[in-house]
């Protein structure tokens, strides 16, 4: 297999396209590889995904999965590029990183399992503190999504990824991240936006995939107080939000969306409210 390069986010390839009549071309598709967190020399995880913005994707997956609580208990993170894929590595301190071996040692001798080193259903959800509350009108979330395919380059040349976005409260897209996964696309972001003078009161986050369990769960560890989607949320992301005081906006498209929780509102378990 070839060396990587983590500057290379999309590659042509010579295809061979049907419309009418045949021909060949080349087209842009999204590179997608292996990358392996590793923590205090020790490989924890490996994700597949777009080889780009990967200190913001460590920073965020690390803060999302509670790997650690706060960015400065980082110290240092290379990139390191291999024949098989890319390491991202990074010195997290000594409490943290015993705190990770434990989960790891829960995790030996299972297999098959969709969350692995979770013992009960009960550890499957996570706790995550309230976050704070956010009035963000529709007017800010249609601009946001007016604009947002604006700054997706990389799904303008592919058509392969997701992105998630930092938006103020005016709607206007201040912070973006792609990637080939939804996750990925928000662990950026919300690593990203560490490094920046934002807060999380400042605006909203817009993912342009559906608003899973994990979605909501990464936006609230991270303090987001809303979050839309451009596709449908499930149930368990509905009830988390709930639980958290988050605005959830799914079905978000040109025109419409439909608010499913906003703290705001009255009564507190409202119904899904559409908004043309």
């Amino acid at each position: 297999m070839r060396n990587y390069d983590k500057n290379a986010i999309n590659l042509a390839v010579a295809v061979h396209e049907v419309e009418n009549a045949s021909r060949w071309a080349d087209d842009d598709i999204a590179v997608e590889v292996p990358v392996a967190l590793v923590y205090n020399y020790i490989s924890h995880a490996v994700m597949m995904a777009t080889p780009s913005d990967l200190q913001d994707f460590a920073l965020g997956f690390s803060l999302t999965e509670d790997i650690i609580a706060d960015v400065d208990e980082v110290s240092h993170i290379h990139v390191q590029s291999g024949k098989n894929g890319i390491s991202v590595r990074l010195q997290i301190s000594d409490e943290r990183f015993e705190a990770l071996r434990e989960r790891r040692r829960n995790m030996v001798g299972r297999t098959g399992c969709g969350l692995c080193g979770v013992e009960s259903l009960k550890q499957a959800i996570r706790t995550i503190e309230p976050v704070q509350n956010v009035v963000v009108s529709d007017q800010a979330i249609q601009k946001a999504l007016a604009s947002v395919n604006q700054h997706q380059p990389l799904q303008q040349a592919t058509g392969a990824t997701h992105a998630a976005a930092w938006c103020d409260l005016e709607g206007n897209i201040l912070l973006v991240r792609e990637d080939v996964g939804r996750h990925n696309a928000l662990d950026k972001l919300i690593g990203a936006f560490t490094r920046t003078d934002y807060t999380v009161n400042d605006g909203f986050v817009l993912v342009t995939s559906r608003a899973s369990y994990e979605m909501v769960q990464k936006s609230a560890s991270a303090g987001f107080g809303c979050l839309v989607a451009v596709s449908a949320p499930t149930s368990l992301a509905v009830e988390q939000a709930q639980q958290v005081g988050m605005k959830l906006v799914g079905f978000a498209r040109d025109g419409r969306h439909i608010v499913y929780h906003d703290p705001d509102s009255e009564p507190q378990q409202q119904k899904a409210r559409h908004v043309v």
